[in-house]
Parts: C-alpha cells; sequence; structure tokens
C-alpha cells in the first residue's frame, strides 16, 4: 500500500481470544506467506467488519518485496543504506501523469478524472533494475550489483503451524459487549460464504474456539438455575406444610427472573456468567 498506518491505536476488546481460524493446504501446494497473503486480501477485512468482532490478529506475513543488501558490495561502490533507500522510493512511487477536464476547461465541463500511471514496481526484476547511481566514466550502479532481491514474507516474526502443517490463523477477540455465540456464528457464517472462492484445496479449521465452553457454562448456570428454585420450594413447603402456598411464591420467583431480564436488557447489560450467578444467589437468599 501507498501508505502504512503506524503509531497506536486504540480498541475496546475483551483481553483473550474467542477463536482462532485457520487455513490450510490439503495438497501442501501454498506455503505460508501463499495462506497469509490470501488472507490478508480477501478474509481478514470482511471479517473485521462483523458486528462483534473486536480486533483480529493475523498469524502469518503477506508478500513483500524483500532486499537483502551486501554490506561489502556497498561497500566497494562507496554507498550506505540510506542511499539505496532513497533510490527505491523515488523510483517506487505513484505518480500522476495529469487530469482529464482540468483547467482550462470548456464552460459546461461536469466532470475530471485524474490519470494515474502505472509506476509502481512489482517484480523482483524490475527492483532489480533500480538504478542507484550513474558514475563519471558513465557506468552504472543497479540494485542487482549491491543487494539481493526476493519476494517473500513482509516478516519472520511468527510462524503458523497446524500439525506440523503450514498455515495463516486469524485469532478473533469478541469487541467490549457482544455476544460470543452470536459473533462466532457470524464468523463461520462469514467463512463459510468467502469459502466459495477459495484456492482448490484451501479449507478452514478450528484449532482454538472458546463457544463450546460458554454454552457449558450457560447450561450449568441454568441447570444450577432450576436447582435453586426447586429448593426453594423444598424448604418452603418444609416450613409452611401447605403445597397451595408453597405453589404460589415459586411461581413467584420465575416472573421475577423475567422481569429482571427485563430490566437488564433496558439498561444494557448482557447475561453473562457473573449476572446468572447473582441470580442464583438471589434465588437462594
Amino acid at each position: 500500500p501507498e501508505v502504512q498506518q503506524q503509531g497506536i491505536r486504540v480498541q475496546k476488546t475483551s483481553s483473550s481470544f474467542l477463536m482462532v481460524a485457520a487455513f490450510i493446504s490439503k495438497d501442501g501446494a501454498m506455503t505460508n506467506d501463499d495462506l497469509a497473503d490470501y488472507v490478508v486480501a480477501n478474509i481478514k477485512e470482511p471479517l473485521s467488519r462483523l458486528d462483534g468482532v473486536g480486533d483480529i490478529t493475523l498469524f502469518g506475513s503477506q508478500y513483500s518485496m524483500r532486499v537483502w543488501l551486501d554490506p561489502n558490495k556497498l561497500n566497494r561502490v562507496q554507498m550506505t543504506p540510506g542511499d539505496v533507500q532513497g533510490a527505491i522510493k523515488a523510483q517506487n512511487t505513484q505518480v500522476a501523469f495529469g487530469k482529464l477536464g482540468g483547467t482550462p476547461a470548456v464552460t459546461d465541463q461536469q466532470f475530471t478524472a485524474t490519470i494515474m500511471g502505472q509506476t509502481r514496481l512489482s517484480t523482483v526484476e524490475e527492483f532489480n533494475d533500480i538504478l542507484l547511481r550513474v558514475n563519471q566514466d558513465g557506468s552504472k550502479v543497479r540494485l542487482k550489483d549491491v543487494a539481493r532481491v526476493e519476494l517473500a514474507g513482509e516478516s519472520y516474526d511468527a510462524e503458523a503451524l497446524y500439525n506440523g502443517q503450514s498455515t495463516a490463523a486469524v485469532a478473533i477477540k469478541l469487541a467490549t459487549g457482544a455476544n460470543a455465540l452470536d459473533t462466532a456464528e457470524k464468523v463461520r457464517g462469514k467463512l463459510n460464504e468467502l469459502s466459495t472462492y477459495f484456492p482448490a484445496n484451501m479449507e478452514i479449521v478450528y484449532p482454538y474456539d472458546t463457544t463450546p465452553f460458554v454454552k457449558i457454562s450457560i447450561e450449568e448456570v441454568v441447570q444450577t438455575l432450576v436447582e435453586a428454585i426447586f429448593l426453594v420450594f423444598c424448604v418452603m413447603y418444609l416450613f409452611l406444610q401447605n403445597f397451595r402456598a408453597t405453589l404460589i411464591p415459586t411461581i413467584a420467583v420465575p416472573v421475577v427472573l423475567l422481569g429482571t431480564f427485563g430490566v437488564m436488557s433496558a439498561f444494557g447489560f448482557s447475561i453473562n456468567t457473573l449476572t446468572m450467578f447473582g441470580l442464583v444467589l438471589a434465588i437462594g437468599l
């Protein structure tokens, strides 16, 4: 890209990952860089726009043109890495050739269009031919004379493997206040939608997913809630010794819970393990 965002970015997300989606090549035809480059170009951005997704971390690196300088060759031609960097920036830039419909123009001209030239370099050969300097004798020093250029990963800081197989993975964090189950369902649905455009033999696996534990936790809390209501009924019947007198306050418990859920929804509180635990304690009291 012409501009890369640098600096501090502030986001409200959960501290842990909701799930990790890994992309593998079943036949091994795609390398880590192939997979990561495809994920960055076609998958990461659509996922980041989903409601409930707070942040996405990529385990892998997209393709980039890497220049490996040879210090001995640089010393031989009396150049520095800064000289090479300046030459690359000067000769690998987007240039506007002019405008269509620009001033001066006819009076009824309503539209203008900027003409952008295809001046950005894209192949190893084009980078190799970057001119660094012209000597007094007319000889030229090009980038290939002092460096080795290759198309490889943008960064080597991280490498993702799934069962020893090359992969690119995206780790998804939940946005603050979002529903984990709904967000995970949206992510799976979007990935299934995008999978129709995947290269041959590329598939998705989920090596890490917290939603089953969330479902089990909710089920256990609901079970505890039912048990608490049953125990309240038993204790009240034990002391009142009257089924009708016991049934009326017991029926009032779920009615009060429904009202509590309504108030929580009105004030924007989510139903989570902590709030459910509070309801269980309230029933017991």
